[in-house]
């Protein structure tokens, strides 16, 4: 496990959010925004000001934040496509379940590539929505250049969260709508999120740079491509032996999302499995289901507050008496079988 403070950090290099999205997820049937559960015991425990986990297990139906992305990339894609019949995208399951049902609400039909280690349950969760799931015999990164070759056939459009330009930024633009709703339930200091290929990490981190907080990213131990391409100073690949933070079990960061988080993330830190499956075990004691990506950033703030190796980072990241923390959980038990081990 590590703890790294961002050499390039430059929070004014940093884009401000965009506002574009949240009228029209506000428009959407079923929008509401997702609470902000305050975490008061923890907070005392810890010795800060406040701790709140923004609970993104119940978004607009969908047991993850994901669909926040996917519809405003769909909407954009078919003001400029308006032609297209069918949506593909790669997943490791959420953001493939949410083209999914975003398909089905525009009445288009949908692909989506799975890598071979997706849970039978995401599968069936995707094809539930009416998606034709193809799992692919090899990592997510395949199921990346598999989606991107589809999207070469006429009427097909890749709605992407990773990779340069177009869909991959709109989610990036979508997902401001849960930071732009976290401002208005509370005042934070110091964000904990999250990474993947960044997507997520990079709204994070538009959002604090233009509010005065922090950005922690908190990634796999067996999966941490920021915490090595930060210092590298260029997106760098990783290996990926698995874990059961899947929706994290990323090789390589975005590009898109690169310079964001080069220039405006305070450091990254890394966790094992068995500290997401503690951190579940803990939420679950406080009446909060949520799955082992989403607790990841708890588990990452009580290392961050105790673990002398992390003095550098909690120094950089200000944590202390007055930080008020969000965490952000990402998802719901989106794989019941993983979350019913992690809980015992």
């Amino acid at each position: 496990m590590s703890c790294l403070v961002n050499p390039a950090f430059d929070p004014g290099a940093v884009p401000a959010p965009s506002r574009d999205a949240r009228a029209f997820h506000e428009a959407l049937p079923g929008y509401a925004p997702t609470p902000l559960r305050a975490l008061p015991a923890l907070a005392a425990e810890l010795g800060l000001a406040a701790v709140a986990l923004k609970d993104e297990s119940d978004r607009l139906g969908l047991p993850a934040f994901k669909v926040l992305g996917a519809s405003w990339a769909v909407e954009r894609a078919l003001a400029e496509s308006p032609g297209a019949h069918t949506l593909v995208t790669a997943s490791a399951g959420n953001h493939g379940r949410a083209v999914a049902r975003v398909a089905a609400m525009r009445g288009l039909r949908c692909r989506v590539f799975l890598p071979e280690r997706a849970a039978l349950a995401r599968r069936e969760a995707i094809a539930g929505e009416g998606a034709e799931v193809v799992v692919v015999d090899a990592v997510y990164e395949e199921a990346v250049a598999r989606a991107r070759a589809a999207a070469r056939e006429p009427g097909v459009l890749e709605i992407a969260d990773v990779g340069h330009g177009g869909p991959a930024r709109w989610v990036v633009d979508g997902y401001a709508t849960l930071f732009a709703e976290a401002a208005a339930q509370g005042e934070h200091d110091l964000v904990l999120v999250p990474v993947g290929v960044g997507s997520l990490a990079a709204a994070a981190v538009r959002f604090a740079a233009h509010a005065g907080a922090q950005v922690v990213g908190v990634e796999p131990v067996t999966a941490a491509c920021l915490t090595a391409s930060l210092p590298a100073g260029r997106p760098t690949a990783v290996e990926t032996p698995g874990t059961t933070m899947a929706g994290l079990d990323c090789a390589e960061i975005s590009a898109g999302a690169w310079p964001e988080l080069r220039a405006g993330i305070a450091g990254t830190m890394t966790v094992d499995d068995d500290e997401a499956a503690a951190a579940v075990r803990e939420l679950a004691a406080a009446g909060l289901a949520i799955g082992e990506c989403g607790a990841a950033p708890l588990a990452a703030l009580r290392r961050l507050a105790a673990d002398p190796a992390c003095a550098a980072l909690r120094e950089a990241a200000g944590l202390g008496p007055g930080t008020r923390a969000l965490l952000v959980g990402t998802e719901g038990p989106t794989d019941p079988e993983s979350y019913r081990r992690a809980v015992g």
